[in-house]
Order: C-alpha cells, then sequence, then structure tokens
C-alpha cells in the first residue's frame, strides 16, 4: 500500500513509519498486542489533519484505529497489520472556558488531570475522575464512557459533555450536541457517539460541563476488614444509609496484599476508601466512620490533605502494583449494588475453581468491579478465559453488565449476545453501518 498520497495530505512530520512507533501501537494496556505492527500513524495536530487522514483511508478501503494516549483496558486502540492509526494525542489544548456557562472547549488529547490543573484557576473543574487520570485522555474517556474514583456522586463522562467535534468515516467534520443546559432538537448523537469506541468517528474536540470547585473541606475515611465480602456489605449500608460520598472504593485483600509488597508499607485485609466533600463533608465523613465500624472495619478519619492523599493513592496505586507482579487483563463487570458483596465471593470462587490468580477491586460506590488476573507470560491462559466467562456470566445473572466503564475493545466482543440479545445486536450493527458503511473504523472492536 503506497502512502504517498497521504504523505502528500499532511505536514511532513505528522505521517509516521519508525518502527519503534508502530511497534507500540500495537498494544495499549489490556495486556494484549496484535500480530503485527500497523501501516503507519497520522499524528494529528488539528481536525483537518483527522480529515485527510479518513478521506485517503475511505478511498483506499483502509481500517483505521483511532488512538490517544493508549491507556485503555479493554484493547479498544490497539493496531495491526494494514491499519492506519490516527492518533489525536498532540491535540492537547484547553480552547476556551466559559466561567458564567460553566463549561469548557477542549481537544481530545488532554490529559484528566492537566485539564483540571487549568480550570483550577478558574475555579472550576471536570468531574470525570479515572484511576489513571493523570495519563488518560479525555477524549479516550468520551470514546469509552470512562467512570472513575468519583463515579459515586458525580456520575460517569456522559453526563459531563455537552458537545462533540466528530470526524466519520468519509472524512467529514460534524458537530453534535449543545452549549445550552437544555436541547433536545433530533436524536441525541452525542449520547451515542460516547462510548462508541472509535467505530462510528474520531472526536477531535468536546464541549464539556463543570462544576465549581468543592466548598468546604474534604473528608477521607480509610478502614481494613477481614475480608471482600463483609468489606462490601459495609459499603452497601452506606448507600443505604442515603449517604452519597464522593469517592467510595474497595480494594480486595489479595490486590492490598501486592500493593504492600509493591510500596513496601504494611498493609493487610481489605481495604475501604471514602471520601466526603462539600458542605457537611465532616458529618458525613463521621457516619460514614461509624458504619464502617460497626461492620468490624479498622478505621481511620482525617481531614489532613497529606493523610488523605496516602489514604487515596492505596487506590491509585493497585494497577501498578498489580502490574509488577506479571501480565494483567483487567475486566470491568458492574452489578447492582445490593448484590456487590455476592460478586466478590462469585470472583473469589471462580478463581478458586480455575487455580488462577484474581485480584478484585470495586468502584463501590456504583457496584462496579474490576476483576484482575495477574499471570506469567504474554497471553491469559484457557483456564482464565474459562474463570472470565464464569465471572461474566455471574454478573449478568445478578442483573448485571459486561463492562461498566472500560468498553468492549477486543476483549467482550465473544460475551456480547449474552448480554444484548439478537436482536438488539442487529440494531447496534445497523447503526455501525449508518455512520461506517466501508466498515473501516476500529473494525474488530466493541460491537
Amino acid at each position: 500500500m503506497s502512502l504517498d498520497a497521504l504523505r502528500a495530505a499532511l505536514p511532513a512530520h505528522a505521517l509516521v513509519t519508525d518502527a519503534a512507533a508502530l511497534d507500540i501501537a500495537r498494544a495499549d494496556k489490556s495486556g494484549h498486542r496484535s500480530i503485527a505492527a500497523p501501516l503507519a500513524i497520522v499524528e494529528a495536530e488539528d481536525a483537518s489533519h483527522v480529515q485527510a487522514a479518513l478521506r485517503w483511508a475511505s478511498e483506499h478501503r483502509v481500517p483505521v484505529v483511532p488512538r490517544a494516549a493508549g491507556t485503555g483496558l479493554a484493547g479498544g486502540a490497539i493496531a495491526g497489520g494494514g491499519e492506519l492509526v490516527v492518533s489525536v494525542d498532540r491535540m492537547r489544548r484547553l480552547l476556551d472556558v466559559s466561567v458564567v456557562d460553566q463549561s469548557c472547549r477542549v481537544e481530545p488529547g488532554i490529559r484528566n488531570a492537566e485539564l483540571n490543573d487549568l480550570l483550577a484557576t478558574h475555579g472550576l473543574w471536570w468531574p470525570p475522575d479515572p484511576a489513571s487520570r493523570a495519563i488518560s485522555s479525555v477524549g479516550g474517556n468520551i470514546a469509552t464512557n470512562a467512570g472513575g474514583l468519583l463515579c459515586a456522586k458525580y456520575g460517569v463522562t456522559r453526563e459531563w459533555v455537552l458537545a462533540l467535534d466528530v470526524v466519520l468515516a468519509d472524512g467529514s467534520l460534524i458537530s453534535t450536541g449543545h452549549r445550552t443546559v437544555k436541547g433536545v432538537t433530533g436524536l441525541d448523537l452525542t449520547a451515542l457517539l460516547i462510548g462508541s469506541e472509535g467505530t462510528l468517528g474520531i472526536i477531535v474536540g468536546a464541549t464539556l460541563k463543570l462544576r465549581p470547585l468543592p466548598e468546604g473541606g474534604v473528608w477521607t475515611v480509610g478502614a481494613f476488614f477481614d475480608d471482600e465480602a463483609v468489606a462490601a456489605a459495609a459499603c452497601t449500608a452506606v448507600t443505604a444509609a442515603r449517604i452519597r460520598p464522593a469517592i467510595m472504593e474497595l480494594v480486595g485483600r489479595d490486590a492490598v496484599s501486592m500493593l504492600a509488597a509493591y510500596t513496601g508499607q504494611p498493609m493487610m485485609g481489605a481495604f475501604v476508601l471514602v471520601q466526603t466533600d462539600e458542605l457537611g463533608a465532616e458529618a458525613t465523613s463521621e457516619v460514614v466512620a461509624e458504619i464502617l465500624a460497626a461492620h468490624g472495619g479498622r478505621v481511620e478519619r482525617t481531614a489532613d490533605a497529606g493523610r488523605s492523599d496516602v489514604l487515596v493513592q492505596v487506590r491509585r496505586q493497585v494497577h501498578f502494583a498489580l502490574e509488577s507482579f506479571g501480565t494483567v487483563l483487567v475486566e470491568d463487570v458492574s452489578v447492582p449494588r445490593s448484590r456487590m458483596a455476592d460478586m466478590f465471593r462469585a470472583c473469589d470462587e471462580a478463581a478458586a475453581r480455575h487455580g488462577v490468580r484474581l485480584a478484585t477491586t470495586a468502584h463501590a460506590g456504583d457496584g462496579n468491579l474490576h476483576p484482575t488476573f495477574v499471570f506469567d507470560g504474554t497471553e491469559p491462559s484457557e483456564a482464565i478465559w474459562a474463570c472470565a466467562n464464569e465471572v461474566f456470566e455471574a454478573g449478568i445473572a445478578m442483573g448485571g453488565t459486561l463492562t461498566g466503564e472500560h468498553g468492549v475493545g477486543i476483549l467482550k466482543r465473544r460475551w456480547l449476545v449474552d448480554e444484548l440479545g439478537e436482536r438488539q445486536l442487529a440494531l447496534q450493527h445497523a447503526v455501525k453501518a449508518a455512520f461506517d458503511p466501508l466498515g473501516i473504523l476500529n473494525p474488530g472492536k466493541a460491537i
């Protein structure tokens, strides 16, 4: 495949064919790696570069893999042989901020933490808060409808996006949504594009809904429990008490054990992290501490920023700790919050049956669990896939879903029909065909 026409349509530095760069694009944070390297990478610096790439790809029927930071956990940004990577990683500007409208416009490559550092000077912030916020991109958050630690109170990415600029498969540019608080003109294509994992178009800009920085103090509660099921029951009791903390996370015993080895800090048991913010945070944190203690938790409560950060890092460092022990395969099931303890038990029992190492953490405020397999080698064994199958079946049987925030990518396509059914999956394929009639956008991913 000649790249001459594509090279001519782009700035000289925008088309990358360096072997080392192509090799990086073969993987993301899912633990998977494609068999062969892609054709090339378009390092877009504005929307026109994305348009040029997709026009060329459509003309030559070349599959396109959208990519930004490459931190996804479902394999959605992995590129293989014969594919063109269109990267928006260099598009990292905050374009404007409206303090009155409490909104901003951004390019998709900007990182979560980077964006909030800039917004803080205006007294504003964007709530989506993945554990990987320092390295994850806003465009990636939107493409997967990412969640994170603050979902318990502030919800997922979809609730914080007003409008999108998107390049379609044929290279045309559309703007969806609105900058107003309300707007119901036509079908909600913005909501459809959020979470579509690059299968419907490539996001090149976004208008985000913001919040004022929280008033009042932030209080943090950490508690260690003897086992995950008791810790999960304690978290469910917090929810049942009609308390809505900003953060409520649960780290299972095996993950805590690996984290202790990784950090050199003494820790044992399952860990629950709760953080309350805004006015009334102190009183709410006191009630939370009482509930956790009543369930057998060894509780610490603090408003000290330094000590709070230590407790929060117990959760944020889990993924890096697990990676230090081997290859990781991070799963992402969600169940009703009332079934969270049952789901932890199901994970433990499945892992014991199949003889695999499965460390589970959870966004306990919304019932989103991350069972994470840790193994030697580069590819999961048949025992791991068999265990994963049991975990997914258990989650769906409890009224849950295959993925709460990471997306389907390449990891979960085989189980889609189990959750969606044949008819709904056919409708989704029809929607995909309307946006991408040639089927060149992220083929083999998501639906």
